[in-house]
Order: C-alpha cells, then structure tokens, then sequence
C-alpha cells in the first residue's frame, strides 16, 4: 500500500483509503500529476496548472473536474470567481492498494496506472534535485540534504516495525512543522522505501551502508 500526505490540520486526520471508483478516476497520468502539484505547490487554478504541466487549460480544466467527482480534489472556499477556479487536495493521508489478484481487472489495471505514475513523479522529483547546479542551491540546503541507502538481514515483523517506527517519526516531524510560514521555510519531500530483496542471499550481522548528505 501506498501513502501520500498533503498539508492537513494539527492532529493526523484518518487515513483515506482510495476505492475502486476513486481508483479509476484517478488512473490517468495527468491526474496522478495534478493531484501531486496541489499537494506540492497549494491550491492551483486551470491555467496554472496548465503552466506547470505543458497543456492546455480546457485539458487541466477537464481532469479536474473528473478529480473532484470522486472527492480526490475541492474548490477552494472563497477563493476565485465563476471564470477561474481554484483548487486543492484535501489535507490528510490518502493511501491507494497496489494492484492485486484480489481485484477485478479494471480496478487492478487502475491501480498499476496510478502505481506507476505514482512513483515516476516520485523519482522524477529525486532526479530534478540530484541535477540542479549547486550554483543554484543555498549552501545551508545542500548541506541539509540527505540520502541513504542501506542493507541489512531481517525477518518480515522486524522489517514492519522499523516501518512502524519511521511512520512515528515523519508523524512527529509533520505534526510538529505543518504549515509552517516564514523566513527559510521551504516545502520538503520526505520519502521511505522498505522492501525486500527475494534474490538476495543474507550476509551475516552487518549491513552495506551508502550514506550521501550532499548530491545536488
């Protein structure tokens, strides 16, 4: 299963997990991008959208209705008039199921859509970061990054409870900064991926740790 988080209130808000009928709605990649640029960037109207993502806005203006149909996205109260609409994800987590045999096909082939596109914008993000010209980024950033990648030997209830105990972690750091405004506040992207290696043989009671704090 696959969590995203958008800005939402002071006390963690119940997780939303995406139906069959949201699922379908959402299995478009310009959706899956624009559900993830309100959740990067704020509220967004049509034609900014259609700015960021390189199409026109009757294209966005079509996709967002499609979104807000089935709840995955709403107008911002009291924000723009009858010609241009604002709007923004909902705060909360909203998670979605990877596609499984427990599916029907359509809703299965909806999930890898969303899946997919998903994780492309995900690492597309990453790779953006890794190529900007450190000219281009402050020193106390580039210093603040941070990436690891790490091997270790474990069983499947050891590895839910290190996903359990970073799950707390991120919460408290979400809780603790959510909304924060000001001087040298910047949006940042958290990302966590644990899963097994099934290939892998185990290599004993030590792990293979790359650990980059500056990549930019």
């Amino acid at each position: 299963m696959t969590e995203n988080e958008a800005p939402g209130t002071d006390a963690r808000p119940e997780l939303r997990t995406l139906d069959a009928g949201a699922l379908k709605a959402l299995a478009h990649p310009l959706r899956v991008r624009i559900l993830d640029l309100l959740a990067e960037r704020g509220p967004q109207t049509a034609s900014s959208l259609a700015v960021l993502i390189g199409e026109s806005s009757g294209v966005t203006s079509y996709h967002l209705r499609a979104l807000a149909a089935r709840d995955l996205i709403q107008e911002v109260a009291g924000r723009g008039t009858a010609r241009e609409r604002w709007w923004e994800r909902p705060r909360g987590r909203m998670s979605f199921a990877g596609p499984n045999e427990a599916m029907t096909p359509s809703s299965r082939a909806a999930a890898q859509i969303v899946e997919d596109e998903f994780f492309r914008n995900q690492h597309q993000r990453l790779m953006d970061h890794l190529h900007r010209p450190q000219s281009e980024v402050p020193q106390e950033w580039r210093e603040a990054a941070h990436h690891m990648t790490t091997m270790v030997d474990m069983t499947a209830p050891q590895l839910k409870e290190l996903a359990q105990q970073i799950d707390e972690l991120v919460e408290a750091a979400v809780l603790r900064y959510r909304d924060q405004t000001g001087p040298g506040v910047r949006r940042v992207t958290i990302r966590t991926d644990l899963f097994d290696l099934p290939d892998a043989r185990p290599r004993g009671a030590y792990s293979d740790t790359t650990e980059t704090e500056e990549l930019s």
